[in-house]
């Protein structure tokens, strides 16, 4: 049985602002870039079985500058965050101060972006994980995506509920494991970073 690495992609102005990005399409910035190309040296010398990446700019330029060769896989892309695209936590708890994305979800977006709850993450998550379960069988498999779904993903991956993935912060341009003990999964390296160090 091989590892699961997860990538998120590296920094970008909203990741900065603490703004929600999901389908908004930024590019890295140039701290983001030369994080990305930091990551190179941690995946040097590894042989994948599957590498795959979420199609949206941010992902796929990390990829690139981290010297990964990747297919896109659709269902990598971030959480939906509907109609709290772009607004940041300290913007929505002025309104709704109880709010959490992992028991609340987001109200409904511009048309295509009906938001995303947890469920619904966890259920892509879960489709995901399928997809790369042969591989698994075959050697190590890459994922370059994004923060919220990597969470979620996780989460699933260990059998938790989608909702904790909220126990796992996740910084840019980061590389995890994802490993077995004793025939169980097991986090086995979390938040490793290049060179330059990765944002919070």
């Amino acid at each position: 049985m091989g590892d699961l690495l997860l990538v998120r992609h590296g920094e970008t102005e909203w990741s900065v602002s603490g703004q929600h990005t999901s389908f908004t399409d930024i590019p890295l910035t140039q701290r983001g870039e030369e994080q990305a190309k930091s990551l190179a040296p941690l995946l040097a010398g590894r042989t994948f079985a599957l590498s795959l990446v979420s199609p949206l700019h941010r992902a796929v330029r990390t990829a690139e500058l981290a010297g990964v060769l990747a297919d896109a896989e659709p269902r990598l892309h971030e959480w939906d965050y509907g109609g709290y695209e772009g607004i940041t936590t300290a913007e929505i708890h002025r309104t709704r101060p109880e709010w959490s994305l992992w028991t609340d979800g987001v109200p409904p977006g511009p048309p295509g972006h009906p938001g995303e709850s947890p469920q619904d993450a966890g259920a892509r998550a879960d489709q995901v994980l399928d997809r790369v379960a042969p591989a698994l069988a075959e050697g190590d498999v890459l994922l370059v995506a994004h923060g919220h779904f990597l969470r979620v993903l996780t989460a699933r991956h260990l059998g938790l509920t989608a909702t904790d993935g909220r126990l796992f912060q996740l910084g840019t341009a980061t590389v995890s494991r994802l490993s077995t003990e004793h025939g169980r999964p097991v986090i086995a390296e979390w938040n490793a970073t290049g060179p330059t160090g990765a944002a919070p």
